[in-house]
Order: C-alpha cells, then sequence, then structure tokens
C-alpha cells in the first residue's frame, strides 16, 4: 500500500510521531490522523528527523545528545522546543 505517513497520528489511546511497531513484525504508520485501518509499512525516509536547534533544559542542542538519559544514549527532540513538547528519539 503506497502514500504518506501522517505524523502525529492517533492509535488506541496514545499519540505518535514516528513510526510504530505494534502487532507486527516491521515498523508502520498510519496515512491518516485517526487510524482508521489505512497503513503502510515505514521505509527509511518515513522515520521522524530530529529536529536542530532544540531547547532542553537551560541549553540549546545543535546535535544529538546523552545528555538526561539514564541509559547515556544519544537523543534527539522532534520539536524545536522539548522542554514543552517532550517528544524525543533515540539517535542512530
Amino acid at each position: 500500500m503506497g502514500g504518506k505517513c501522517f505524523f502525529p497520528f492517533h492509535y488506541r489511546d496514545g499519540i505518535f510521531y514516528d513510526c510504530v511497531k505494534f502487532n507486527a513484525k516491521h515498523k508502520w504508520c498510519s496515512l491518516n490522523e485517526t487510524y482508521e485501518g489505512y497503513w503502510k509499512y515505514c521505509s527509511e525516509e518515513d522515520f521522524a528527523k530530529c529536529v536542530f536547534p532544540f531547547w532542553y533544559r537551560h541549553l540549546i542542542y545543535w546535535e544529538c545528545t546523552d545528555d538526561g538519559d539514564s541509559f547515556g544514549k544519544t537523543w534527539c527532540s522532534l520539536t524545536q522546543n522539548y522542554n514543552k513538547d517532550k517528544i524525543w528519539k533515540y539517535c542512530d
């Protein structure tokens, strides 16, 4: 099935800003704002992109950071203001 991923999308009781892996072998996304059965498997260009610069706590970041991650993994914000939106993903 073709089409363009819709972000953020509503699925069950959540709001998702990136591809998800529920009940599937591979990550997928909804093709509608509210999931209505229309979906596709995500390709590389579908995954959410980091937004730089982004504001976290009292600093502005221009690249992925491990600040605040208890496992030391690097992450980034998916919006310019992490403090307000709290939307993020791990960096590759």
